[in-house]
């Protein structure tokens, strides 16, 4: 198609129009929209102008009166328990300053007079909303409430002679029934007795089942809370027998046999329920919150305990509440396992808790009966362990010693044989077979010392008396000590500090692997030649963030080492008379022991093959 000044002039216009049909449009709509919205608005002030006025505290009085009449629905034949105004009624043993509430009838908060938190203040346990203990009741016939919802009457407080207080809180129904929860506070002691008194159970209690809802929520006592909440635990005693359940990232126990207690255990400190004549099941939950590296609640426990009462109108059942330390010796006294809350040895390592419980307790403990500073305690504890090893020790070096004065031969056989690392181990052994050295005689020593390791780990995490000791540079003995905080988090457990303990453990650790290599043969393996030196940076990465205890005592195990070691290789052993000795040996006639005849047979068959195959590469050339 043909176009000409007209046509595009046409199509000008008609784009012109349009343009100007859809702005008009436009606009006129938006006229009729504001005029729309002018008209509402209008509207709404005459509404508001014409509309009753509210008065907020008449809404406010509304919203209580129905809050208020669904209570007293819920509250049922305890309807003047429905309302009331929360009272705390605060007790001190010396030890614990507990405050008990009259809303629920039970324990509000926990303070442990002679401990501190983090902040250094003193320890709280409890005193948060989440904290509670309560059951249901059937407060009528088609209504039930938890005794946590209910105010219990003024409670009546009874000194006896032998110091202890008797708080106890009362409820009554107006139908005859009643509720009492007496709390027995003994002087000095962290364990509360709770009796429940019950008339009416048979109607109260549906099945005559009492159904404990315990709430517990951990609040952070350490300085670090992600290494506290690595030492938290659900603990429990089962038919008998005590078990946990490692709480870092949550977790839950079902009980379907007899439980004597559940505990909800941090790293120095636990809550615990118990039930006298035990619960007949129940399950345990705790949970970690979201912001768990940041937050101050190491975990929140729910447990729902039930215990089975016979069919009697009336009931008694006897508990107890225990809110104090992971105290070895406290929790003792109490006969009831729960000494087992404090981990002296667990998992693969848990028979070296009767390391702890029979050797490492009692003379870490006398030891502090007079001595002040617990930095030296842990030396003189040091020094015991390395006395009472001694003979493990002396054979070490012995052994240390033979091979130094094997090392001229070994050095021999080295040159002559080159890399041929076979015939090497082969000969070597022959050696040491002729001049009767133990290979394994210095690894022996250093095996059987493992278990006093993983016993002290354990021991000095969980010792609750290094808690916020201070020695040299270290400010709390049972948390790493800090000397330089990075401005960023190192990986595999190093963490975001420096502790200069750490360093003095793993430099004097290397100091020790250069000592041990200066004494033995040349190693043709380059894994074996290479890994004392290796060792102790791993080391760096494992010691960083354990207790300053621990890393103090591996510094000053490590410099009597050293000091022993040079002492005994310069000035107790004879090289002289170790060497006549061992000519001695090896004239008399030889006897293999079966490791050594094993080994032997070993080496020599895989030498042939190396030979056969070393012919069959020479014959194919």
């Amino acid at each position: 198609m043909k176009t000409d000044n007209n046509t595009v002039i046409g199509f000008v216009l008609i784009g012109i129009l349009f343009l100007g049909y859809f702005w008009f449009s436009n606009r006129q709509q938006q006229a009729i929209l504001l005029d729309k919205k002018r008209t509402e608005d209008s509207i709404a002030r005459v509404r508001a102008l014409t509309a009753p006025k509210v008065d907020p505290a008449a809404a406010a009085l509304d919203s209580l009166k129905r809050d208020s009449t669904n209570k007293l629905a819920v509250a049922g034949n305890f309807q003047s328990a429905a309302n009331g105004a929360e009272e705390l009624t605060t007790i001190d043993n010396g030890l614990i300053k507990i405050s008990f509430t009259n809303k629920g009838g039970q324990p509000k908060s926990v303070e442990l007079k002679t401990f501190k938190s983090f902040d250094s203040s003193n320890a709280i346990m409890g005193g948060s909303p989440f904290n509670n203990i309560a059951y249901t009741i059937n407060t009528s016939a088609n209504q039930s409430a938890l005794t946590s919802s209910l105010f219990f009457n003024p409670p009546t407080i009874t000194k006896e002679a032998d110091g202890r207080e008797v708080v106890s809180y009362s409820l009554t129904s107006v139908d005859g029934q009643s509720i009492t929860h007496q709390f027995i506070v003994k002087p000095n002691d962290y364990m509360v007795d709770w009796n429940i008194v019950i008339n009416g159970a048979n109607r109260l209690l549906t099945g005559n089942t009492l159904n404990v809802n315990w709430q517990v929520e951990a609040d952070k006592k350490q300085t670090d809370i992600v290494y506290e909440r690595r030492q938290s635990r659900l603990c429990f005693v089962e038919d008998g027998s005590y078990d946990y359940k490692t709480a870092t990232t949550g977790t839950t126990a079902t009980f379907e046999k007899p439980v004597n207690w559940v505990s909800m255990k941090q790293q120095f400190f636990n809550s615990t329920l118990i039930a006298k004549n035990n619960f007949n099941g129940g399950e345990m939950s705790v949970t970690v919150p979201a912001d768990s590296d940041t937050g101050k609640v190491v975990g929140k426990a729910i447990a729902n305990m039930k215990i089975q009462l016979p069919a009697a109108a009336s009931a008694t059942i006897p508990m107890a509440l225990y809110y104090g330390p992971n105290e070895f010796n406290v929790l003792k006294k109490y006969n009831i396992k729960m000494e087992s809350i404090v981990d002296l040895g667990s998992g693969v390592f848990s028979f070296v808790k009767y390391i702890n419980r029979y050797i490492i307790i009692p003379v870490f403990n006398f030891f502090a009966s007079f001595i002040s500073s617990y930095g030296w305690v842990i030396a003189l504890l040091t020094i015991f362990i390395r006395l009472v090893t001694s003979p493990l020790t002396y054979t070490s070096y012995l052994s240390g010693a033979k091979m130094k004065v094997l090392r001229p031969e070994l050095d021999i056989l080295k040159k002559k044989l080159g890399d041929d690392q076979q015939a090497f181990a082969m000969q070597q052994m022959k050696l040491f077979r002729e001049a009767g050295v133990n290979p394994l005689g210095g690894c022996i020593p250093a095996v059987l010392q493992i278990p006093i390791f993983f016993a002290l780990y354990s021991f000095f995490n969980s010792e609750i008396a290094l808690r916020g000791q201070s020695f040299l540079w270290a400010k709390d003995l049972s948390s790493y000590d800090v000397i330089a905080r990075l401005p960023f988090s190192i990986p595999f457990g190093f963490g975001d500090h420096i502790s200069l303990f750490t360093i003095t453990a793993v430099t004097t650790s290397f100091l020790i692997s250069i000592y041990n290599m200066s004494m033995t043969p040349d190693q043709g393996n380059p894994v074996m030649k290479y890994m004392p030196y290796f060792f102790p940076f791993i080391l760096l990465f494992i010691f960083n963030q354990l207790p300053s205890a621990l890393t103090w005592y591996y510094t000053v195990s490590n410099l009597i080492t050293l000091i022993l070691q040079f002492v005994i290789q310069n000035y107790i052993i004879d090289h002289d008379k170790i060497l006549a000795k061992m000519e001695e040996t090896r004239k008399k006639p030889k006897t293999k022991s079966k490791w050594q005849e094993r080994y032997s047979q070993m080496m020599e068959s895989q030498q042939k093959v190396q030979d056969l195959k070393q012919r069959t590469n020479n014959n194919k050339k």
